[in-house]
This record gives structure tokens, sequence and C-alpha cells, in this order.
């Protein structure tokens, strides 16, 4: 493999041209995440490849391996599932937090069959719906001293799924004894690591190493706009969207990383687990609670001077608590953070750059293009309007798609849906299985090898992508397209705003008019609402855009992977409407209740039986757009 064509010259948008002089599959990339491992064992055996801090509050106390160490792990659970009946169309699920030996056991899920990582925080009918859709034949969960309801929630989905063997794993540097794991008839239990132990280190030669084509892993997705659902990956998209993350050159092999998100999410697997494999970097892992730990904050400074941080990757709000710790450290060796899964807002990126001195680097991406499809630069080629230029053999475009599902390619700079091609595309949702193993549908979403991202976006003339929204997140006020990124910058602007997030309330005049929900920070308990409605209204760009109400939460929802989610805010927000709507009619509002129903919000009304009341409740709500049904008659 040679360095030169593995490894370009990527510093700056410009650099784009020079790289795709040379076709992809010339650069020698691995085949594989498991040659990914392979080659970075044979080059750099004995140097740091991750270290493992069991919590904020004992972060000198980290494991680390090096790569030698992660190959030898990764080959002996990969042994140990194989023995257990893991074959290449076989899933491996995933339940739990972050811990020291599961970066092993997802690289050692894809080479004997395919990782299924789910979020161990969701609604355990949730995770094992989850599970059962990706075919899940072996579990590794968090065992009972690192997340007991995560274990509990495994026991009931190994039996039920059914499966052939239920793995614990325990907190990162557990010492003494470990609690008993109580049996389960007809599955084999036991802790991971002391079953993987008996294995050899060396690879059982009937596990023939996956190929490009071959599928690596299941992501259920953050289904901001939906019910999740589950995208397969390949190993030849995750090993390209990898390089291309790993081909910055402002980044070097000894540059160490810290990674705070967790394993079920695609930027940890391909941000900050694969690509510094492939470079031969050391990625630093925070203890179980990732971002969320409170005492992360506290010590974070003093973890990049300790491990001499050079990036990181991590949400909006991270970097707006950040922003607000004081500087008690070394960090001089912080080169840049990177910042995606929602959009950046001014006041954020000003706050903490005055504050460090650290620039954020905005990425793009979505799970069903693997990862990250789009970067922006350090230098003079920054634009903090945009989230970057397209990264290598990536495509870019906008479309408008017409009510009959009709595409229409648009010229540079119109705003449209966004569209991706290219080698990290997705091959598909999980919907079924069959004989021959995952059945696997696009549902629509890609064309002619185009995907629609679902985001509406415009593509300027240099290629710098600029997000305009989700589509499905639009406000529409009589007829206006509201962008409502310009109401959360406007409010994210106040002092006491820490989190913003627009949407549209049912009206019976305009259709819908915008309101917004907020979370305010600590020691500002005389901001009021009343206060923050003047306070838009005098920063959005357009009268239009003036959120008619905002509400003060102690915290904004988030989808299952973190990402903030807009549609329990837009089913509360329905419900006020009706409320309001229904105040002198005699309506509990407690007994009104809002679910998404085909991507509406749909409104369920108590039983209502005298037919003059019923009549009048019509009436009052025939103005608004809103399926809504008494509990005692179909919908209205």
């Amino acid at each position: 493999m040679h360095t030169d064509l593995l490894w370009p010259l990527y510093d700056q948008p410009g650099a784009l041209a020079a790289i795709e002089s040379v076709p992809l599959e010339e650069r020698g990339l691995p085949r594989s995440t498991y040659e990914v491992l392979i080659r970075a064992a044979g080059a750099w055996p004995d140097r740091p490849a991750l270290t493992a801090l069991p919590s904020a509050e004992e972060w000198t106390r980290g494991t680390t391996v090096s790569f030698g160490q992660l190959r030898d792990q990764v080959h002996r659970i990969a042994n140990l599932f194989h023995r257990h009946g893991v074959r290449r169309s076989t899933a491996v699920g995933l339940l739990t937090p972050n811990t020291g030996l599961l970066p092993a056991t997802l690289l050692a899920a894809q080479l004997a069959g395919c990782a299924a990582p789910v979020n161990p925080a969701l609604a355990a009918e949730h995770a094992e719906r989850l599970l059962a859709l990706g075919g899940a034949r072996i579990l590794v969960a968090a065992g009972p001293e690192l997340d007991a309801a995560a274990w509990q929630t495994a026991r009931t989905a190994a039996a039920s799924l059914p499966c052939t063997a239920l793995f614990a794993l325990r907190p990162t540097g557990a010492t003494g004894p470990a609690p008993d794991l109580a049996p389960l008839d007809g599955v084999h239990v036991a802790y991971l690591d002391i079953a993987a132990a008996a294995e050899p280190a060396q690879l059982h030669p009937e596990i023939a190493p996956p190929g490009p084509a071959d599928l690596a892993s299941y992501f259920h997705t953050g289904g901001t706009t939906g019910a999740p659902k589950l995208a397969a990956h390949t190993h030849a998209n995750e090993v390209a969207d990898a390089w291309m993350i790993a081909a910055n050159s402002v980044l070097d092999a000894d540059s160490v990383l810290f990674s705070g998100l967790p394993l079920f999410h695609v930027n940890a697997l391909v941000v900050t687990l694969l690509a510094p494999l492939m470079r031969g970097q050391h990625s630093v892992w925070t203890g179980p609670l990732g971002y969320r730990e409170p005492a992360l904050f506290r010590v974070f400074w003093k973890l990049v001077e300790h491990f001499r941080i050079a990036t990181l990757s991590a949400v909006p709000t991270v970097y707006a608590a950040l922003a607000r710790v004081p500087l008690d450290a070394d960090i001089s060796s912080l080169r840049f953070a990177i910042v995606g899964a929602s959009p950046l807002p001014p006041a954020v990126r000003e706050a903490f750059e005055q504050h460090t001195g650290v620039p954020l680097c905005q990425g793009y991406g979505l799970t069903e293009a693997t990862c990250g499809s789009a970067r922006s630069f350090l230098h003079e080629h920054h634009r903090p309007d945009a989230v970057g230029r397209r990264m290598p053999y990536q495509r870019v475009k906008t479309v408008r798609i017409d009510g009959d599902g009709t595409w229409h390619d648009l010229p540079p700079g119109e705003p449209g849906v966004l569209a991706i091609s290219g080698p990290t595309v997705f091959p598909g949702y999980v919907v079924g299985h069959d004989a021959a193993g995952p059945v696997l549908d696009s549902l629509g979403t890609v064309r002619d090898g185009w995907l629609n991202t679902g985001d509406l976006a415009r593509v300027d003339a240099d290629g710098f992508i600029h997000l305009l929204g989700r589509a499905k997140d639009l406000i529409i006020r009589g007829g206006h397209n509201i962008d409502p990124s310009v109401i959360e910058d406007a409010l994210l602007a106040h002092p006491a705003v820490t989190a913003a997030s627009a949407v549209g309330r049912p009206d019976p005049h305009s259709g819908e008019v915008p309101v917004a929900y907020v979370t305010l920070g600590p020691g500002t308990p005389g901001t009021t609402p009343a206060d923050l409605i003047a306070f838009a209204a005098r920063h959005v760009p357009e009268r239009a855009a003036a959120p008619k109400d905002v509400v003060v939460l102690p915290a904004l929802p988030l989808t299952d992977i973190g990402k903030p989610s807009k549609i329990p805010l837009r089913l509360d927000a329905t419900r006020r409407a009706i409320a309001t709507a229904l105040t002198d009619l005699d309506v509990p509002e407690n007994r009104i209740h809002c679910e998404l129903a085909d991507g509406r919000p749909k409104v369920s009304l108590p039983a209502v039986h005298d037919p003059d009341q019923r009549s009048r409740i019509t009436a009052r709500l025939a103005p608004y757009d809103v399926s809504w049904s008494f509990d005692d008659q179909g919908s209205a």
C-alpha cells in the first residue's frame, strides 16, 4: 500500500480536484474494518490505540491498549462469537454504554458477523424491537454493575429473540469478583472478558475475513422526523468514510483524539474509532455517560492538557457548556474541535472560540450516508455560515421533489432538498430477513444512486453546503416558509438561553405560527417567556418569524442517538393549541393527547356523548389543519 496514495494533501477545499484525479479504487484503501485493524496492528503494534476512562472523576485511572493488544482482543472475541454460531449474516446485538472492551467487541462483531448497536437508554420494548429487526442471535450488554436496567432489558430480549448467548460487560477497570449472573433457559450467559480470555489470540481459520460488499453494521437512525429505522452499512461504506475523515492533513499520526459520544452513534464509530485506526492515532474514551456526565466538564481542560488532545467531536450543546468552563490548564495542543449532529448556532461558535481561541470546524452527515459527507476548513477558506464542502469522491446537489415523487435537479445556489451520491451511500434499511439473510430496502430515499437527505440546503458556486433546515421542520405561516433556525439563533443570543428549538403550532388563520422551546442557564430565574418573546421579536430577520410563544423546559428532547428532536415539541405545541381552542368548552386539558400518525400530529379527545357539545367542539376545531378524534369514534 503506497502511503503517498493513501494520504494525499487535504487541508483546503481546493485539494479536492487533485485528490479526485486519482480514482478511489487506486488509493489502496483497506477492504474491511478488520483490514483497517490488521494494518494498524502490523504497522504500530506497541503504539497506544485506545485509552478508556472509568469516569470523569477517575480520569487518571484510564486503561490503555496498544494496536497489537486491540487486535488480539478482537480475535479472541470474534472466535468466541464464531463458537456460539455467529456467521457472516448473523447480527450481534450490542446494548451497552461505552466501556473499555466495547470498541474491540464491535470490531469483533463486524469481523465474525454484523454489529447491531442499540441505545441502552431506550425503553425496553423499543430496544427489543430494534434487536429483533436486526435479527440479533448473540447479545452483548452492560452487566449489572455497569447498567442494571440495560442488563434486565437484555435478558428479556435474549429470551424472546431467541439468542444462543448473552455476554455481560463490566465497567472499565473493574476489579474484584463480578456479581453472579442468573442463568437463562436455553441461553449461554457469561461475562465477555472471562469467556474471551479462554479463546486463542489467533483468528480461527474458519472465520473468513469480510469483503467490501459484506454488511458491517446496522445503526438505528435518529428518528428526528419519525420512528427510528435500521440503516445497514457495508464494510466499503465505513472504510471509505473513515478514510475521508482521516485524510485530514492538519492532524498527523501523533495527534490524540477525544471521544465522548456513544458507540451506538455512527460518529463515534467512524470519526473516533475507525479514522484513528486508519492513521495510527491514539483516541481517549470517556466514561459510560460520555458528554452527559456533569463532572466531565469540570475536568475537561485538565484532560486536554494531560493527554495532549488535538481534537474532539461533539454536538453544539457540549461547546455551549465548555464555553462556560474556566480555562484551568494548558490547552495549546487543541488544534480545532469538530461539531456536528445539528446546526451550529452562531452564538455558540462565538462564545466557544472567544473563550478558548480554538476554532470550531463544522461537519455534516447522516446515518444513511454512513457518517460524514462534508467538512469545513481552518484557515482562509472557512465559512461560518456553511457546514463545509463535500468530502472526496462524494457528490452533492439540490433537487425539487414534486408531489408525485419526481426529482428535478436545481442549479448551484438554488435552495432545495440536498441529495448525496458516492461510496458512502448506504445499501438500504433492514426491513426483514429471509433464508439468505437480511432484506434491505432504501424505502424510496435513494434514486439512481442519489440519497435524499431530507435536509433543505443550497450549494454555493464553490461547492459549500448551507443548510436551511429539515424539509419536515419548516414552519409554513400563511404560505410563507420560515426556517426555524432563524428563531433559534435569535433566542440563543440571549445570555440566559442555553438551548432553543422552534416548531410550528397549528393556527386557525395562518395554518401554523412559530413557537419556541428553550432551556435556561443556572442563576437566571428572572427570565420570563414574555422577556424571551420580546427579545426574539427584536432579533429575528422578519416579523413573520417572531415566536408567538416561548416555553421554558428543564431539557429539550433528544432522539434515541442523542440528536435534538422536534417531534415531542410539535406534539406538545399541537396539544396546547387544541387545549386553548377548547378552553371554555369543558374539555379537560389533561385528557387531550397527541401522537404522531403518518408523519402528522393526531389529537385524541375524551369521549363526549352530548350531541350539541360534540357539534360545538367540531365547529371550534374545523379551522385547524389537524387530524383529531373523540375516544369513542374515528378521526374527524
